[in-house]
């Protein structure tokens, strides 16, 4: 199965595709979706005492009917519910019919609907598309259920979950599996949609690959797939120099640390070359930490210029434990007014231009900002007040604004790119929360941007290292562990994409 995501208006899309094409009529592929989740309930819960089947009146109803007579006919007790009859002429209404005709089955009214003490519930209500709160008595069967002592599976997506948003509309099933078809949605990665579908199986209903490649989508499951061919490998005439030289700019001398653990990471990253840029005053403190990583005097906008020029910078890191004030708005702007390097800005340089995305635009070059949600706020004050619930359509938005790549960190990373690129990260964990891990992932999309690798791909190829890193080390782990763990999963990344 590919890594691409679809909106739900995206996968209606395939869909009409599909049945305009002649592969399959609508009818055919809600057989098709209903026989994959029926394989599944025999495949996992075939000694299910009963099952509970919640049907809605639209497509997501009837692939309830299709899975409630397959399962009758296996001998399962199946029990039907619905909220109201599928509208006539309808697929939904063949399969109501179809399941009424081949089995002794009579659907009772969803308000009557009381859980089973064991047993199994299949939430097909409503699918991804759905766009308002649930109310009445849809409402009120997705409370008895999540309350119920039983295992809950949903179709699509979890009945009061936006599909494009990942955001509860209200009331919401709580899924411990959500079966959906042929690609995932934006609201099966983003939370809390992620935690609500439990676990999410995607299953191949007989759309097409030539329907995914007219449709062109262009937003991805960050994955190895998508930027592993584009990850840096030393050639055997390579010098260090050749290999990237990256830039990490310190705070003052209390405040060093930062600065110190993204320079690890890009070292560690693979680049040739790594210079810690520091202020007078915190000089002796790094000087006292660094043995690989090189140290240089930076004091002002003036000296930066000189050092990133004269000695080929490739990339640089401008932000961690940096300080906000004028200072680190003077480093960025002069950086931003070169055209190379490949900039990283974190942290403190995120902070220091404070509702002003337009000011980080640049004409050459790339730029990448890995904002936190509360950073995202201050940067973004129009994109966060907005109406956008969609933390992968803010991302976008502020990738446009700013022309740069935007990482928008958090459990569910969000990777934009300002052509409208964007990937959803998945592989994150809470081991990550940990004081000084952001400072490592703005190192290592540095390091990797220095060596020449595009800042989109870069930013999502750091994402997902810097979550297998963090899985690798395990419980107990902090930051000063992550950069020695970050070569071995690029090599080992490397070898089983050349195998």
């Amino acid at each position: 199965m590919g890594h691409e995501i679809l909106t739900p208006r995206e996968m209606a899309e395939a869909d009409r595709l599909t049945i305009e094409g002649g592969g399959f009529s609508g009818y055919r592929l809600m057989l098709n979706a209903g026989d994959a989740i029926a394989r599944h309930v025999l495949a996992h819960h075939g000694g299910a005492a009963e099952v509970h089947i919640l049907c809605g009146p639209g497509n997501n109803g009837g692939d309830g009917y299709v899975v409630a007579r397959l399962l009758a006919r296996r001998g399962v007790p199946v029990h039907l519910w619905a909220l109201a009859e599928p509208s006539s002429g309808t697929d939904a209404a063949r399969a109501r019919a179809d399941c009424l005709a081949d089995c002794p089955l009579v659907p009772r009214p969803l308000q009557a609907f009381q859980p089973p003490r064991t047993g199994l519930i299949v939430d097909a209500l409503f699918g991804a598309g759905l766009n308002r709160p649930l109310s009445g008595a849809a409402a009120e069967a997705i409370a008895r259920a999540n309350e119920a002592a039983c295992t809950r599976i949903a179709v699509d997506v979890p009945s009061g979950l936006d599909g494009l948003t990942g955001q509860p509309l209200g009331a919401a099933f709580a899924a411990h599996a959500t079966i959906s078809f042929f690609r995932k949605k934006p609201g099966h990665l983003l939370y809390p949609g992620r935690q609500l579908c439990g676990q999410l199986v995607i299953a191949d209903i007989g759309i097409g690959a030539e329907t995914l490649a007219a449709m062109g989508p262009n937003c991805f499951e960050n994955a190895p797939p998508l930027w592993v061919a584009q990850l840096p490998r030393p050639q055997a005439e390579t010098h260090k120099y050749r290999r990237g030289h990256v830039g990490v700019f310190s705070g003052g001398a209390w405040s060093t640390g930062a600065a110190r653990l993204a320079a690890m990471a890009a070292a560690r990253s693979g680049a040739g070359a790594v210079t810690v840029l520091s202020p007078t005053d915190a000089m002796a403190s790094n000087a006292a930490h660094l043995t690989s990583i090189m140290l240089h005097e930076c004091n002002d906008a003036a000296g930066l210029q000189s050092f990133v020029e004269g000695r080929k910078v490739s990339a640089c890191v401008l932000g961690p434990g940096f300080g906000v004030g004028e200072k680190t708005r003077a480093f960025g702007r002069a950086l931003l007014e070169l055209e190379t390097p490949a900039l990283v800005f974190d942290a403190d340089a995120i902070t220091a231009f404070k509702g002003e995305p337009q000011a980080l635009r640049r004409h050459g070059g790339d730029l990448v900002l890995t904002p936190h949600e509360g950073e995202f706020a201050r940067l973004y004050p129009g994109i966060t007040a907005g109406n956008t619930p969609s933390k992968l359509e803010r991302a976008r938005k502020a990738a446009e604004i700013a022309g740069a790549t935007i990482v928008y960190k958090g459990a569910d990373t969000v990777i934009a790119a300002p052509d409208g690129r964007a990937a959803i990260n998945s592989n994150g964990t809470p081991l990550l929360a940990t004081a000084g891990s952001g400072d490592v992932l703005a190192g290592l999309i540095a390091g990797l941007m220095g060596q020449a690798m595009p800042g989109f791909e870069a930013a999502c190829a750091a994402v997902h290292i810097h979550a297998a890193a963090a899985r690798h080390l395990g419980h107990g782990l902090i930051a000063e562990d992550l950069p020695a763990a970050l070569g071995p999963i690029i090599g080992r990344m490397i070898d089983h994409a050349e195998a």
